[in-house]
């Protein structure tokens, strides 16, 4: 029964306080809480920014950090928070960072929190290359899709980065792939073409397609390619022509020329056309060592060659005249699988006694500064005449050469041609200058030279037809024309004027043709009448001197004596006794069948020339007479340039025919002779006037 006592007592005693126990054990618990999912913040954060709120149960509750990573949290209350910015690139363990929390309170059990902190990397480094330039090197010829290098960048915030290369223009070398910088050659390089490339590799930690708005970082890195010339073409002999067979190039070489005279040994190296034998490396970056063999063509030993120069020269002279042609092999020292061969002809010939040479050693010649490209250079200042040079070989026996060929050294403004004249290549902008004239017996290589100086002249005043003239060009031609044309006129009657008064033989021509010649018309007369004027009747009566009145008298009476002769019609052609002019009569007679009927009237009827004194409209004497109403039958013979300049043997007979006149005037006077007008078989005046002025002197 005590057992039972016993045990039931401390069944009671742990029954009561088993529910105290576990009440405080509940409390315990319960005096704080956090979330048990991790929580993330990014890096960079500001600082005091809350991570979490510590819930507390009850209050006196004691918070206390037992474990603080890197040391950037604190307690501020119930809240857990950032001291300081966190780096993600710098944390031991940025993916997550574990806070230890102790809770604490009288009468209660302490517990710790346990909160999981995740850092949380944002974009905020750009990547960089470790250098900012690279040099590379590749041997030409590489085949295509080798790699030539890979450069890469780094990122610290871990990112995927993106490649491309700039320019895009480059077409030597391409990427492998816009994730892998990996650098492969994308077609063959050619040294001789290009020698390096350079270009820049861009990297970003960014899409290439993100948007425009998204951080972005982006780095650089200058790439400089060199490519290396490798030993892969043979020596090439110069002058030579380039051409492509594939991928292959190759330098064609048209071989040497010389000359050498029959039965003579020439000292030193052979003179050779286009020049003397030389072979390069064909990789002219290597420069590699050249050596020279003759391997054929030299049988008989005559020439041999320096393996180190290429220069060929004369063991002994040659015997036969003709070609010899040789072989000659250009190689690499350092390797004898790289080499070309060429052929050299050597002519033997006969020596040559003279060399071409020009006609002078210098020569002078000119051109106009507005001369162009293919005009010909002048002979002289004062012609139009071509320059022309030649040149002679005394070794033909007309001095001419059929294989000289000339040359222009030392100028760049003029050609020549194979005739010898010199052509302009292009504008002159200088006064003067001076080349070399050259001449080339193509046989045998001599040659002369002479020198060419040219002066530049100032263009010529005429315009060339292709400028066009101004207007005022054209006046002042018809100015200048004008001004000649008074000139002339002011001459001829200055020269007529001494001829009238330096030849009186013309007053005689004009006494003897005075009736002979048409009458010109008179104003204010009828159409039918005609005019003679007289310089003897001039100014009659005015204030002149006494003797030309005189002298004016007796001309007056010699008129009227020489006015009674007789004028027949149609009548056989006169001899003029004064100047020597067969002359015709001035009317033909329609009334009489005869047309010479020859009336003698009596002195009533005959009347003088003189008899009416009448005047013309310049106050001169006019005679007037009747003229047939038909005057078409007029007949007038011209009058010889040469009258009035007559031989000094022939103006002894004028005198005598002028002497015959004034005897006939004499008796004209003494009745013997009458005028008449056989127009109808009527003497005296006739229907119609016709006026008489005479204009030269009767002879005294």
């Amino acid at each position: 029964m005590e057992r039972k006592y016993k045990r039931k007592s401390v069944n009671t005693v742990f029954g009561c306080m088993l529910p105290i126990l576990l009440h405080k054990l509940c409390l315990s618990e319960k005096i704080c809480s956090v979330p048990s999912e991790p929580l993330t913040i990014k890096e960079n954060n500001t600082i005091n920014t809350v991570v979490v709120h510590i819930d507390t149960k009850t209050k006196d509750v004691t918070l206390t950090l037992i474990e603080n990573p890197e040391g950037a949290f604190g307690l501020r209350g119930s809240d857990l928070i950032v001291k300081k910015r966190l780096d993600f690139e710098t944390l031991l363990n940025p993916e997550e960072l574990t806070v230890h929390i102790r809770c604490n309170k009288t009468g209660f059990k302490s517990i710790t929190l346990t909160v999981r902190v995740q850092v949380q990397n944002i974009n905020d480094n750009p990547p960089a290359f470790s250098h900012s330039e690279y040099r590379l090197d590749v041997n030409e010829l590489t085949p295509v899709n080798t790699s030539v290098g890979l450069i890469e960048a780094k990122d610290d915030d871990s990112g995927v980065l993106y490649y491309t290369m700039e320019p895009n223009t480059n077409t030597y070398f391409r990427l492998e792939s816009v994730y892998k910088p990996n650098i492969l050659v994308n077609k063959v390089l050619d040294y001789d073409v290009i020698q390096q490339v350079a270009f820049t590799l861009f990297v970003q930690d960014t899409p290439p397609t993100s948007p425009t708005d998204q951080l972005s970082f982006t780095s650089t890195a200058m790439i400089t390619v060199h490519i290396k010339d490798i030993d892969n073409r043979p020596p090439w002999f110069q002058p030579c022509t380039r051409t492509t067979l594939g991928t292959a190039k190759i330098c064609l070489s048209n071989g040497y020329k010389g000359r050498v005279n029959l039965t003579e040994r020439q000292d030193g190296p052979v003179q050779m056309q286009p020049g003397p034998v030389y072979a390069r490396d064909g990789d002219k970056s290597r420069n590699e060592e050249i050596s020279y063999k003759i391997v054929r063509g030299n049988e008989d030993g005559i020439f041999q060659i320096d393996e180190n120069t290429g220069n060929i020269t004369m063991l002994k002279p040659a015997d036969i005249s003709g070609p010899i042609s040789l072989t000659i092999v250009a190689s690499q020292v350092s390797n004898r699988d790289q080499f070309a061969s060429t052929s050299v002809n050597i002519e033997v010939m006969k020596k040559s006694r003279n060399a071409p040479k020009f006609e002078r050693d210098r020569y002078e010649a000119y051109i106009y500064s507005n001369n162009g490209p293919e005009n010909m250079v002048l002979r002289d200042r004062t012609s139009n005449r071509p320059f022309r040079v030649r040149a002679r070989d005394d070794d033909f026996a007309n001095g001419v050469n059929p294989d000289i060929r000339y040359e222009v050294q030392y100028s760049s403004y003029v050609n020549i041609t194979t005739d010898g004249f010199v052509l302009l290549k292009k504008a002159v902008r200088t006064d003067s200058f001076i080349s070399q004239l050259r001449v080339v017996d193509v046989s045998t290589g001599e040659s002369g030279t002479a020198t060419l100086s040219v002066l530049v002249l100032p263009p010529v005043g005429v315009q060339s037809p292709s400028e066009g003239y101004r207007p005022g060009d054209m006046a002042l031609l018809g100015f200048v024309m004008a001004a000649l044309l008074v000139l002339c006129l002011i001459v001829i009657g200055y020269l007529i004027s001494r001829l009238k008064k330096a030849n009186p033989d013309t007053l005689k021509l004009t006494e003897c043709l005075g009736p002979c010649l048409p009458l010109t018309e008179i104003r204010g007369r009828p159409s039918n009448g005609m005019q003679f004027t007289n310089d003897g009747f001039t100014n009659e009566g005015s204030n002149g001197t006494r003797p030309r009145a005189r002298r004016a008298d007796k001309r007056e009476r010699k008129l009227e004596a020489v006015g009674r002769v007789r004028v027949t019609p149609r009548e056989r052609p006169r001899h003029c006794s004064s100047c020597g002019m067969r002359t015709h009569s001035n009317h033909s007679h329609h009334g009489s069948p005869s047309g010479r009927t020859k009336t003698r009237g009596t002195k009533d009827q005959v009347k003088s020339i003189l008899a009416k004194g009448r005047r013309g409209p310049d106050g001169r004497k006019a005679v007037w007479f009747k003229e047939s109403e038909d005057s078409s039958d007029i007949e007038v013979e011209i009058i010889p340039d040469d009258i009035g300049l007559r031989p000094k043997e022939e103006l002894e007979e004028d005198e005598e025919d002028s002497s015959s006149v004034v005897q006939k005037a004499n008796d004209v006077e003494s009745g013997d002779l009458t005028v008449m007008d056989n127009q109808d078989n009527q003497e005296g005046p006739a229907s119609g006037h016709r006026e008489l002025l005479y204009q030269d002197k009767i002879a005294q």
